[in-house]
């Protein structure tokens, strides 16, 4: 039999001379925290986003009438360490945009040649003659031109799926105007013009589209691709002015409203029994709506239909000059629109930036929003968001946004006052008791993104984080 005095004995062979606290919190009342979060960040494309109410589910974006160039990208398939275009993607060019005829899309695709080039190799040189297209497969390249003052200047970089040369095909004794030089390892695919002709030979259909395109006038359009008005100006006298209107688009993109759903259960023993000091129900509530809230964000920056990589304008994408993110390249985003009211960017792409500022000697200011110091350039909030995906090989996206309906910008579309409303486009509704006795509520949320012009929303691609 062991003695009291053995059993109140501790380790260092004194007596307890005191309750101990393990046994005293079985008399005491803990203070608790509310459930906590980790999932939860700041969000800030919802909280930038300016909502316009949209009545019905849908959203239409009317603009006015412009005409497609075939400024596309050009998909590839490997096999083997063989590149090969997809022949139907070869209506990316502007020449073939249209053209539908598989059998000669095929004969064209099979007279592509690869060719694999190191960094710093010259692909073609300004002033040789041009007589190919490229098509960019993968990699990087500058396109280098002559300045006012006879210094080399990079006119503009071109990445994978892009081409050059296009117009080599229909125009012979044309020259290179630019020279093109690989920055990366690049795999090129190339089209001589003699080879286009062959295909042309044989194909009748080919022919034929070759000569509606050249023969048919190309509408008058301003820069941006939009039907022109005509307007007259400088004149003097009773000059005849011209008659104009403004044509619109027959067929305006539409933004149905998306839904995120999920059905949050408690048992009813858990929300009778347990519900001091916090309200059980409540708890869950919130915690399931925060994770609601942070698909809902995802979605916007992701989805394929109405997301913003997705649906950001071809030629509103540019590429880095060297592969990080530097002060150049978010300067040549701010340079493509009117205005710039936020960057919205992955926070490893941020930290990138600011590797590269401290780099040459530069130190971003930052600026107020909403009451949080957040970090800027040019003025412009750089703003972290971790939705933004990286690839596999280290690379991430810049987004760059002009917002508001009344700017032409970004914005985000909701319903507010659904049935059942909890928070503005955010429904939660009763759905009844099991059979367990197990309570169940349905939590909807609805919501959209839509650009209205194009030059809306930029993005910087190819970001590179390792360096």
């Amino acid at each position: 039999m062991v003695s009291v005095d053995a059993r109140t004995e501790v380790d260092n062979g004194q007596r307890q001379q005191s309750l101990a606290t393990a046994a005293a919190r079985n008399l005491a009342t803990t203070t608790k925290s509310a459930p906590q979060m980790q999932e939860i960040s700041s969000r800030w494309l919802l909280r930038v986003l300016p909502w316009t109410q949209v009545k019905g589910g849908t959203y239409r974006v009317n603009r006015r009438l412009s005409y497609a160039v075939g400024d596309g990208r050009v998909s590839f398939t490997t096999a083997g360490g063989q590149v090969r275009v997809v022949p139907p993607e070869l209506c990316e060019l502007p020449l073939l945009r249209g053209f539908d005829d598989p059998m000669a899309l095929e004969a064209l695709a099979d007279r592509f040649r690869q060719h694999e080039y190191a960094p710093g190799d010259v692909i073609v040189t300004s002033g040789e003659p041009a007589d190919q297209v490229f098509l960019l497969a993968h990699g990087k390249v500058n396109r280098i031109g002559t300045g006012k003052y006879g210094d080399r200047i990079v006119l503009g970089v071109l990445a994978d799926g892009e081409y050059f040369g296009e117009q080599a095909l229909t125009q012979a004794g044309t020259t290179w105007d630019t020279t093109v030089k690989a920055v990366t390892s690049c795999i090129v695919l190339s089209l001589p013009r003699t080879a286009f002709e062959e295909v042309a030979a044989l194909s009748e259909s080919l022919r034929e589209h070759v000569r509606r395109r050249r023969d048919s006038p190309i509408p008058a359009q301003n820069k941006h691709g939009e039907a022109a008005i005509d307007i007259s100006a400088g004149h003097v006298g009773e000059a005849q002015l011209p008659g104009t209107f403004v044509d619109y688009e027959l067929t305006p993109r539409e933004y149905e409203l998306s839904v995120a759903q999920t059905v949050l259960q408690v048992h009813t023993r858990v929300a009778d029994l347990y519900n001091e000091p916090m309200n059980q129900i409540e708890q869950q509530l919130r915690l399931t709506i925060e994770a609601l809230k942070e698909r809902q964000e995802y979605e916007l920056i992701n989805n394929r239909e109405f997301g913003l990589l997705s649906n950001a304008d071809l030629k509103q994408r540019i590429h880095t000059r060297t592969g990080p993110p530097t002060p150049d390249d978010l300067d040549e985003l701010l340079s493509r629109r009117r205005s710039s009211h936020a960057f919205l960017a992955h926070p490893k792409a941020i930290a990138a930036f600011g590797r590269e500022c401290t780099r040459r000697g530069i130190y971003p200011g930052g600026t107020e929003l909403d009451g949080s110091g957040v970090p800027a350039w040019r003025g412009v909030p750089l703003l972290p968001c971790n939705k933004i995906p990286i690839s596999e090989n280290g690379t991430t996206s810049i987004l760059v946004m002009r917002l508001g309906e009344a700017e032409q910008g970004v914005i985000g579309l909701h319903q507010p006052g659904i049935p059942d409303e909890y928070q503005p486009s955010l429904s939660v509704r009763f759905m009844g008791i099991n059979d367990k006795a197990i309570m169940s509520y349905l939590v909807s949320a609805y919501y959209s993104a839509a650009i209205l012009v194009p030059d809306a929303l930029g993005v910087l691609e190819n970001v590179e984080l390792g360096h």
